[in-house]
């Protein structure tokens, strides 16, 4: 798939190549900078890679065991009956399904998100950037996932239609008869719907759609706004703004729709939320330099060869054009500011402007004399 290749090798300044020496240190698959944006063999990817898709297919089966699972604990309600009617407000609510159901929640919070990474691959044409990206949203979904159904089965909760589908049986309700002071509070023994349903309606806390939507869609915001440089150091374009925040938009609707359906509690939907958000962000953060940071937010990190913060100690390992957006110079390889950002990873501002200025370039690195200096006698692209 040519969408993946690089475009062009690297690029040379007074015959230098930017492209450092091998590391004896370093297997030999990984190479460093321009080299470890470079598509590897299937075999290579699959050494690298295969412990995390085993660990993917284990955190995939916890997960599925616990969602099929019979909650543990057999939760109190109140029950009183008034003209033959079940009360209890709160879990009252008629039964209605999600106008998205899990399955299509599933598949939209996926899908989307990978449709617009491989777009993306049309110009930034990385194979790392495209692996990252996948994998990380496999983590985001997968654990956050885990982590939900897990909470689920062991705390759960009643879901606000809950007696619709437990239906109690009047004939095993009697005044004074239940636990609890007034004698009002029974579980599931008295309930004579389907047991799935009534399983189902004991497991609200948190949403694991809105968990799910969450995951899925701040990762999907994360990677839009490092790929179009929207929290950057110039004025976007309006339309990249919206895009950026179309997944958020996203993700409150299907959270939303639960509420509105009375499939959910608000609460339940917030802690789907939180869970979400923690795991999306963290799972970018796993994969990529930074999640703030403007200047290093759009680079892959690679399993062996570790990325340097540090100005003049690095050619981005080769990913200094792997984003979208080709204004205020981003996608060149040389000229690039380094210090002074909000969030800074690298070394201090000031340090780094002061490196600038030896550079011959106020308030950030960049080379003079075709790149040559006492600093950088090779003449490699400081980006």
């Amino acid at each position: 798939m040519r969408a993946f290749w690089r475009r062009s090798a690297a690029p040379t300044q007074n015959g230098h190549s930017t492209e450092h020496k091998r590391n004896d240190n370093v297997p030999s698959t990984q190479l460093e900078p321009e080299s470890l944006n470079r598509r590897p063999t299937f075999g290579v990817w699959l050494k690298a890679t295969w412990v995390d898709i085993l660990t993917m297919l284990v955190i995939g089966a916890v997960a599925f065991g616990f969602h099929n699972m019979k909650p543990p604990y057999k939760r109190l309600f109140a029950v009183t009956f008034e003209n033959g009617q079940a009360e209890s407000l709160e879990i009252a609510y008629p039964y209605r399904p999600p106008i998205i159901g899990s399955a299509v929640a599933g598949i939209l919070v996926f899908v989307i998100p990978l449709v617009v990474i491989l777009l993306m691959q049309f110009r930034i044409r990385s194979f790392w950037d495209t692996n990252n990206a996948i994998i990380g949203l496999l983590y985001s979904l997968l654990s956050g996932s885990c982590f939900q159904v897990i909470i689920k089965a062991l705390i759960g909760g009643l879901r606000p239609h809950f007696l619709s589908v437990c239906d109690p049986d009047p004939t095993k309700i009697a005044a004074g008869t239940g636990l609890g002071v007034y004698g009002v509070y029974y579980d599931r023994s008295v309930c004579r719907g389907d047991p799935a349903k009534v399983n189902n309606g004991s497991v609200s806390f948190p949403s694991g759609h809105t968990e799910a939507a969450f995951a899925g869609f701040v990762f999907l915001f994360l990677y839009l706004n490092a790929k179009l440089k929207v929290w950057s150091n110039y004025q976007p374009l309006y339309w990249k703004v919206i895009l950026t925040y179309m997944p958020i938009l996203g993700a409150v609707l299907i959270a939303g729709n639960l509420v509105m359906t009375y499939n959910h509690h608000w609460y339940d939907v917030i802690a789907g939320a939180i869970i979400g958000i923690v795991f999306a962000i963290s799972s970018y953060r796993v994969m990529y330099a930074s999640v703030w940071d403007f200047r290093f937010n759009h680079i892959p990190l690679n399993r062996y060869v570790p990325f340097r913060y540090s100005p003049g100690d690095t050619l981005f390992l080769g990913f200094h054009d792997s984003m979208w957006t080709r204004k205020a110079e981003w996608g060149n390889a040389y000229d690039r500011d380094f210090g002074g950002a909000p969030f800074d990873l690298s070394a201090a501002g000031g340090a780094a402007r002061g490196l600038g200025a030896s550079y011959g370039h106020q308030g950030g690195l960049g080379p003079v004399n075709n790149g040559v200096s006492a600093t950088n006698p090779r003449g490699d692209a400081i980006v």
